[in-house]
């Protein structure tokens, strides 16, 4: 069947996350940029969450890649379809 949306989505949140926790990490010491946010750093925050939640839709995604596909059947099921 076609492409799972989950390693599209996946893809998009480990790459903003991955950008944003970097950006985090290079100003995590500019305390005038957190100081809206009470010093905590958000971006550092976030972008972990978002990388980790585009990890396991990435992750998951890939797993469920034979899952109810009745043309191309798992590997270990392609013999026990009836031959026509």
């Amino acid at each position: 069947m076609g492409l799972d949306i989950r390693i599209p989505l996946g893809l998009i949140f480990l790459i903003i996350g991955g950008i944003m926790a970097i950006y985090g990490l290079i100003t995590r010491h500019a305390a005038e940029i957190y100081a809206k946010s009470m010093g905590i750093n958000l971006n550092l925050t976030w972008g972990l969450l978002m990388f980790t939640f585009g990890l396991v839709m990435y992750l998951v995604g890939k797993r469920q890649k034979w899952q109810d596909d009745p043309v191309n059947p798992r590997p270990w099921e392609a013999n026990d379809r009836p031959q026509h």
